[in-house]
C-alpha cells in the first residue's frame, strides 16, 4: 500500500440528500443502475431455482423479464465477494485477505464501479453493509459513493432501530434494517429520476443474527420444510425457518424497488442486478451440492445472478455459461457506455454477448476462487478442488465422485492453471500491515473492532466485527490502535462507553508518542444488552448495547505512523469502562 502520509487530505463528500446540486442528464440518456446483493443467502433460497419453501415473486421477476445466469460464481465469502464486484478483479489483488480486523479493506488504488460512473456523470449512492473498510480513505463516501448510509463492518448485531452510518457520522436507523435501507434507496431514485444514478443496495440478511419481523417470520414460526438439506441431520431448523422468512422480506424489499422504477416510468431504461455474495450460512436446501458459506465448492461459491434491461435484454434468457462477480463491473459500464478500463486490468469481462437473442462468440474460460489460501477453479465442465479432485459438474453438481482418473488430462490442464494462479496470488495475501487511517476526513470512527486488547481486555464476542471491549480492569490494560494520522493538528478525542454507577471514578488517558490527554469517567451509563430477546435463533455474534460519547479532552496528533493507546491510571472499583469506539474529530491544523 502506498504511504498514506503521502497522500493529500481527503474531505467528507457532499451528498444529493443533502442538498447537493444535480448533474444536467445527459442528451442521450445512459441507463440508471440498481444492483442488489444479499448476504449469505444461497443459490437455493429461491422459488425460481426451485425451493418450494419459499416465494420470492419479485426476485423470479427479473429471471422472467430478463436473464438467469444458472452457473454465476462469487467467493465463499463476504468481503472478497464484494471486491470482486467493487473492482472487477481476483480479491486477492485488491488487499482483501479476510472478513474483519482491517483484512477486509480494498487497497486505495483500486478504482471501484463508483468511481467509474461517478466519472462519467452519475449520482452513486450505497445503502446497506459495506464491508471494504471504515475510515476515510476506505470509506464508501471516499470510494465514489456520494451518498452512503448503512454499516461498514462486515455483520451488524441488531437489526431493529439500529446505529448506522451516514455519510461517515453515527446515525440511528428506523424499524427494520432491511426496510430502512430500501427506503433510503427508493428516495435517491426518486430525488435522481431525472438523472443517470448508480444504485447500490448491499442488504445484510439473511446473514445472522437471525432476525426478523413478526410479519414475515409468522408464517415460518413452525413450518416443516419440504425440501431439506442433502444431509438432513445437518440441518438447524430455527436457522432455516429464520432464512426462508428474511429471503421473502428481501423479495418484498426487491418488489417495493421494482415498483418504484415502473412508478417513475424508468423500468425501461434501468438496468436491474440481482446477487447473493456466497453460500448459505446453515445447511438448508441448496439444489443438493457440495458445501455452503466458507467451502470452495460448488455449494460455496454458485450464486443466483438475475438481470434485468428491458431496453436491451431479451426476456426469458436462461445462460448456462459460467461467470463471475468479477464480470459485472465491465459489464454494468458497457451498458452504460461508462469506461471500466481507466484503471488496473480487470479479470471479468463483460456478459454483453450472451445478453442477446442469438448469443455471440464466448470463448472458453476459467473461474478461480480463494479462501484462507486454499483455491478450486472452475471450467465450463468441471471443477478441480483444493486437494485436486476432479469433479464433472454437469452430471455430478453434488461432487461426489472424484472424475480425475476419467479424465487425465483435463484434470492435468487445470490444476497447471491453478498451479500458475496461485503462484500470481499467493504473495498478495500474506501478513497484512496496512495502518488504520484517521485523520483523512473531519470525523474518524475507530471501533473496538480495529482495536487490539491488551492484558484481561477482551471482547465481547470471539468475532470482532460488531463486537466491543470489556473485563477492562486493571491499570496494566491497555487498547490499542495502530493508525496512520493523515493531517497534524488538534483533535477533540472521546470514547463511546458504558459504565454502572459503581464502577465510576476511572482515569482514562489516551496518548499517541508523547501527546495525551485524559478525563474521569464521572457519568455512569448502564444500559440493557440488545439483541438476543429479538433473535428466531441462537447467535454466534456479539450482543449489543447503546453506547454514548464520553470526551477524553483535545490531543496533538503528529502525521505519522503510531499507536493510540487507551489506558486507565487510575481504577477505583471493579473496572474502567466498556469501550465500542474511539473517535477523534479534528479541530485545527497543527
Amino acid at each position: 500500500m502506498p504511504q498514506l502520509t503521502r497522500r493529500s487530505f481527503l474531505p467528507a463528500l457532499a451528498s444529493p440528500l443533502l442538498g447537493a446540486p444535480l448533474l444536467a442528464a445527459p442528451a442521450a440518456r445512459q441507463p440508471n443502475i440498481v444492483v442488489i446483493l444479499a448476504d449469505d443467502q444461497g443459490w437455493g433460497d429461491l422459488s425460481v431455482h426451485g425451493n418450494s419453501n419459499l416465494s420470492t415473486p419479485h426476485i423470479d421477476s427479473l429471471a422472467r423479464d430478463g436473464a438467469i445466469f444458472d452457473n454465476f460464481y462469487v467467493c465463499s465469502v463476504c468481503a472478497p465477494t464484494r471486491a470482486e464486484f467493487l473492482t472487477g478483479r481476483y480479491h486477492p489483488r485488491c488487499g482483501v485477505r479476510g472478513v474483519s480486523t482491517g483484512l477486509e479493506r480494498l487497497n486505495l488504488d483500486e478504482r471501484t464501479i463508483a468511481n467509474a460512473f461517478l466519472d462519467s456523470g452519475y449520482r452513486t449512492a450505497a445503502f446497506g453493509k459495506w464491508h471494504s473498510g471504515s475510515q476515510f480513505p476506505y470509506h464508501p463516501n471516499a470510494r465514489g459513493f456520494q451518498e452512503y448510509y448503512g454499516f461498514t463492518s462486515g455483520h451488524w448485531g441488531q437489526y431493529f432501530d439500529t446505529e448506522l452510518d451516514h455519510n461517515g457520522r453515527l446515525t440511528r436507523g428506523r424499524g427494520f434494517i432491511i426496510d430502512d435501507l430500501t427506503d433510503h434507496a427508493l428516495q435517491f431514485i426518486e430525488q435522481n429520476r431525472r438523472n443517470p444514478f448508480f444504485c447500490y443496495l448491499p442488504l445484510n440478511t439473511p446473514h445472522s443474527p437471525m432476525q426478523v419481523p413478526d410479519r414475515w417470520y409468522r408464517k415460518f414460526a413452525d413450518y416443516q420444510p419440504k425440501m431439506l438439506a442433502t444431509n438432513p441431520q445437518q440441518e438447524d431448523l430455527l436457522m432455516t425457518r429464520a432464512a426462508l422468512a428474511m429471503v421473502e422480506n428481501i423479495d418484498y424489499n426487491v418488489g417495493r424497488v421494482l415498483s418504484q422504477l415502473e412508478r417513475l416510468q424508468l423500468s425501461r431504461d434501468t438496468v436491474v442486478v440481482y446477487f447473493s455474495d456466497n453460500g448459505p450460512n446453515s445447511w438448508r436446501w441448496n439444489g443438493g451440492m457440495k458445501g455452503r458459506k466458507g467451502s470452495l465448492d460448488e455449494g460455496g461459491l454458485r450464486a443466483p445472478l438475475l438481470l434485468r434491461y428491458p431496453a436491451q435484454v431479451p426476456t426469458g434468457l436462461r445462460l448456462p455459461q459460467i461467470a463471475g462477480a468479477i464480470d459485472l463491473f465491465p459489464t454494468l459500464a458497457a451498458f452504460a457506455g461508462v469506461n471500466s478500463n481507466a484503471g488496473k486490468p480487470l479479470d471479468g469481462r463483460p456478459l454483453q454477448p450472451l445478453l442477446r437473442t442469438s448469443p455471440g462468440p464466448w470463448p472458453e474460460r476459467l473461474i478461480f476462487s480463494m479462501q484462507n489460501r486454499r483455491s478450486s477453479v472452475r471450467s465450463q465442465r468441471f471443477r478441480l478442488d483444493p486437494a485436486g479432485a476432479l469433479f464433472d459438474i454437469e452430471s455430478d453438481r453434488g461432487q461426489t465422485r472424484n472424475a480425475a482418473a476419467e479424465f487425465p488430462q483435463e484434470a492435468a490442464r487445470l490444476q497447471s492453471a491453478l498451479d500458475q494462479w496461485n503462484g500470481e496470488m499467493l504473495p498478495l495475501v500474506g501478513k497484512d500491515d496496512r495502518p488504520y487511517t484517521a485523520g483523512f476526513s473531519e470525523y474518524t470512527l475507530l471501533p473496538a473492532r480495529d482495536g487490539v486488547p491488551h492484558g484481561a481486555v477482551k471482547r465481547s464476542s470471539i468475532h470482532p466485527n460488531c463486537s466491543y471491549f470489556t473485563n477492562w480492569r486493571s491499570t496494566a490494560d491497555s487498547i490499542t490502535w495502530d493508525v496512520e494520522i493523515g493531517r497534524a493538528g488538534l483533535y477533540e478525542a472521546a470514547i463511546h462507553y458504558t459504565c454502572p454507577a459503581a464502577d465510576t471514578g476511572a482515569t482514562i488517558e489516551l496518548s499517541f508518542g508523547e501527546a495525551r490527554t485524559q478525563a474521569v469517567v464521572d457519568k455512569a451509563y448502564d444500559p440493557p444488552i440488545l439483541g438476543p430477546s429479538q433473535d428466531r435463533a441462537p447467535r454466534t455474534e456479539s450482543v449489543v448495547k447503546d453506547f454514548i460519547p464520553f470526551a477524553l479532552g483535545r490531543i496533538q496528533l503528529a502525521r505519522t505512523r503510531g499507536q493510540l493507546t487507551l489506558r486507565a491510571t487510575d481504577i477505583p472499583h471493579a473496572q474502567a469502562a466498556e469501550v465500542r469506539y474511539l473517535t477523534l474529530r479534528f479541530i485545527r491544523p497543527a
